[in-house]
C-alpha cells in the first residue's frame, strides 16, 4: 500500500484536493453558514487563480516539493528517526503529529512577526470567507512555508508515506475549515475536540485582532487549546461578524489577482502585535 501511495502521489494529492473542492462546494450551495457580499465567480476567479499561480510557482523552484526532500533526507540517513529504533506506524503517526505543530508554530509566526503578517494579510483580506479561502495564499507565504517544510524534513527524517499522507490531509483540512458551511451544534461541539471545523477557524478570520489572534490550527485543534489561543465563538456571532481586515475593504484591492499580489507592499504596519486587544471582557457570540 504504500509503495502505491508513493508511486502515486501527484494523482493522489489531486483527487483528493478537487474531491475535497467539489463537495465543499455543494456543501456551500446546499447549506450555507453566511450570505456572502462579494460576487462568487469574482472571487473564485482569483482565488484559484492565485492557487494555480502557486502550484506553478513550486514546481520550477521546487520541483520535488517535501515528498522529493523526505527522499533526500532519507537516502542521506538525515534526520532523528533515522537514528531512533522506533515502530514503522508510531513514527508515521509522531511525524504527521510533529508536522501539524510546526504548521500551528508557523501560523502564529505570521501573525506575530510584522515582516511575515505583511505576506499573510492576503489570506485574511478576503472579504468573504468561503472553501476557496482555504487556497488564497501569497506565493510569498508559500514559498516560505515550503523552505520551513523542508526544514522540519531534514531534523525528523520522516517516512515518505508520512509526509504524503500529512500533505494530503493538510490540503483537505484547510478547504474544511475555510468552507462556508452550516453544521449543526453538537455536532460541531464534539468535531472541535479533535479537529479544526469551519465555525472554530472562521473566528480567526474576524476583523477584530483578538479574534484574528486565535484559533491558529488547520488540522488538529489541540493546539490551541493547549496553548491558550483557542476563542469558542465571535462575539459578534457568525453572521454578525465581519470578515476581514480593516485597512483593507476595498473590492478590487482585496479580490483581484493584481491587487491581492501587492498586499504585503501597501501600507504601514503600527500597532499590530499578537498580543493585541481591541474589546475589553468579550462576551462571546453565538
Amino acid at each position: 500500500m504504500s509503495d502505491f501511495i508513493i508511486s502515486h502521489e501527484v494523482i493522489i494529492r489531486l483527487s483528493a484536493f478537487f474531491g475535497t473542492l467539489g463537495m465543499m462546494t455543494l456543501w456551500e450551495l446546499v447549506l450555507p453558514r453566511r450570505v456572502l457580499t462579494v460576487s462568487r465567480v469574482l472571487r473564485w476567479m482569483n482565488n484559484l487563480g492565485i492557487t494555480f499561480l502557486n502550484s506553478f510557482l513550486l514546481r520550477i523552484i521546487f520541483p520535488t516539493a517535501a515528498v522529493g526532500m523526505t527522499v533526500f533526507a532519507q537516502k542521506h540517513g538525515w534526520g532523528l528517526f533515522n537514528y531512533c529504533r522506533i515502530p514503522y506506524s508510531s513514527v508515521v503517526v509522531i511525524s504527521i503529529v510533529t508536522m501539524d505543530f510546526t504548521i500551528y508554530l508557523q501560523h502564529v509566526m505570521f501573525h506575530a512577526l510584522p515582516v511575515f503578517w505583511r505576506i499573510h494579510r492576503m489570506h485574511h483580506a478576503d472579504l468573504d470567507i468561503d472553501v476557496t479561502t482555504g487556497t488564497r495564499f501569497h506565493p510569498f507565504e508559500i514559498i516560505l512555508s515550503m523552505l520551513i517544510k523542508f526544514a522540519v524534513i531534514i531534523t525528523l527524517g520522516p517516512p515518505t508515506i508520512a509526509v504524503i499522507v500529512f500533505e494530503v490531509v493538510l490540503n483537505a483540512t484547510s478547504l474544511f475549515n475555510h468552507g462556508n458551511v452550516r453544521i449543526r451544534r453538537g455536532i460541531d461541539h464534539v468535531l472541535r475536540w479533535f479537529i479544526v471545523t469551519p465555525d472554530m477557524h472562521r473566528v480567526h478570520h474576524s476583523v477584530e485582532d483578538n479574534e484574528t489572534n486565535s484559533n491558529f490550527g488547520f488540522n488538529l485543534s489541540w493546539w490551541d487549546r493547549l496553548l491558550g489561543t483557542y476563542r469558542a465563538q465571535p462575539r459578534m456571532g457568525h453572521k454578525g461578524m465581519t470578515i476581514g481586515l480593516r485597512g483593507f475593504r476595498d473590492t478590487k484591492r482585496c479580490t483581484n489577482l493584481p491587487g491581492m499580489l501587492a498586499i504585503p507592499f501597501l501600507s504601514k504596519i503600527t500597532g499590530y502585535t499578537i498580543a493585541s486587544h481591541t474589546w475589553e471582557n468579550p462576551k462571546e457570540g453565538h
